[in-house]
């Protein structure tokens, strides 16, 4: 007597059916994907990359396989990253174009004399430089003071400069103004995570909009200074320092780790934050000499 399993194949082609692997998206889903995610239509995208809306409709439901060049100008219109456009390119049977070189390599060395020549021109100014996940790359000495006293489990790498701003650990119960200012970053953080689709940016985003104090939502300005821009007011020894931000990138980066960085560059939005930055630089110099 033989028992027999319900609906099970022969054990050949069950074996075949257990090591199968589910094919990956194809390069028509993701260039949808994209085109659908930067609100346009086909009809937007066959204008503006001059390619026939016949000839993307094909691509698109893999009734045509489109050339390297294809999948190259067409993720150029659509603005993909350069990661994703490497995603694109093996997806279509193609090798990435775009190199992805450790931050430490040899030839990184002009980009990191680049980063430490504007970080240390801010000073005695807040920066940090970040990369595509907001996790911390290098900062110079005025923002590495404002991180004093938080928990050093945030400090451990990688650093997160989000969840180290709004955690309740962190600098979070030190913001004046934390509903505002961090409205504003989960706003920013939000968008971000729409327009790359980037998983691990939605995560965060969550995880920070559950922490005690933080607002997911933009409401009416509190503060003077965000008639012009959303303040950053952050308490400390020396009083109350008042921030506003810009944030810079290589513009014509073809490697994946530079075009994945991004400067932030604090500035005192009052004279107060000025004299109180330029103090404690002038102290720091005083205890080191």
């Amino acid at each position: 007597m033989t028992c027999e399993v319900m609906g099970r194949p022969p054990d050949g082609a069950y074996r075949r059916a257990m090591t199968t692997v589910a094919p990956g998206p194809t390069v028509g889903s993701l260039l949808r994907d994209w085109r659908q995610r930067r609100r346009m239509s086909q009809m937007d995208l066959s204008l503006e990359a001059e390619v026939s809306t016949r000839h993307l409709s094909f691509v698109e439901t893999g009734r045509a396989k489109p050339s390297r060049e294809l999948v190259l100008h067409l993720a150029e219109h659509l603005d993909v990253p350069l990661r994703e456009r490497n995603a694109l390119l093996l997806a279509a049977g193609y090798s990435p174009s775009f190199p992805q070189s450790p931050l430490d390599a040899s030839t990184m060395a002009p980009v990191r004399a680049a980063l430490d020549a504007v970080l240390g021109a801010h000073e005695p100014f807040p920066a940090v430089v970040v990369d595509r996940r907001w996790d911390l790359v290098t900062a110079n000495q005025a923002a590495l003071s404002l991180f004093a006293g938080v928990d050093p489990l945030l400090l451990e790498p990688p650093i997160n400069t989000l969840r180290l701003v709004l955690h309740p650990q962190g600098l979070g119960p030190r913001i004046g103004n934390l509903e505002e200012y961090s409205a504003h970053l989960l706003d920013r953080l939000r968008r971000e995570a729409a327009t790359t689709g980037d998983e691990a940016l939605m995560a965060l985003h969550a995880e920070l909009a559950a922490y005690p104090g933080v607002r997911d939502d933009r409401g009416a300005p509190s503060h003077v200074a965000e008639l012009l821009f959303v303040p950053l007011v952050l308490h400390t020894d020396d009083g109350d320092l008042t921030f506003f931000s810009t944030i810079a990138t290589f513009g014509t980066a073809l490697d994946i780790t530079i075009a994945e960085l991004a400067v932030e560059s604090f500035f005192p939005a009052d004279q107060a934050t000025s004299e109180a930055l330029h103090a404690r630089a002038r102290a720091s110099a005083t205890s080191v000499g």
